[in-house]
């Protein structure tokens, strides 16, 4: 499986949430099958979103959608994102 991490920081959480929600049919556009978002624990304003996608050129065109720029500055994010594209070697629970 593909993913499209994202680690960003947002001015707010709740401001951005609603955002990246409404964002979600450009995801899913691109084949993207779910997310995970993660906190850091001492600043829960730092973000990482892992998004999964069925294909890595989804992924890939996902990662280049030009609705990005513009998603971001109205979420709130107020610093560069890091983004990788990564394929999945393994995933196990304990």
């Amino acid at each position: 499986m593909t993913k499209v991490i994202v680690q960003h920081h947002v001015a707010d959480y709740d401001r951005w949430y609603p955002v990246f929600t409404e964002h979600q049919t450009v995801r899913r556009h691109h084949g993207a099958t779910g997310h995970t978002i993660n906190r850091e624990a001492t600043d829960p304003n730092s973000i990482v979103v892992v998004n999964d996608f069925a294909t890595l050129e989804g992924a890939r065109a996902f990662a280049q959608d030009p609705s990005l720029p513009q998603v971001m500055e109205r979420a709130g994010v107020d610093r560069p994102p890091q983004v990788w594209i990564v394929d999945e070697a393994e995933a196990k629970r304990y």
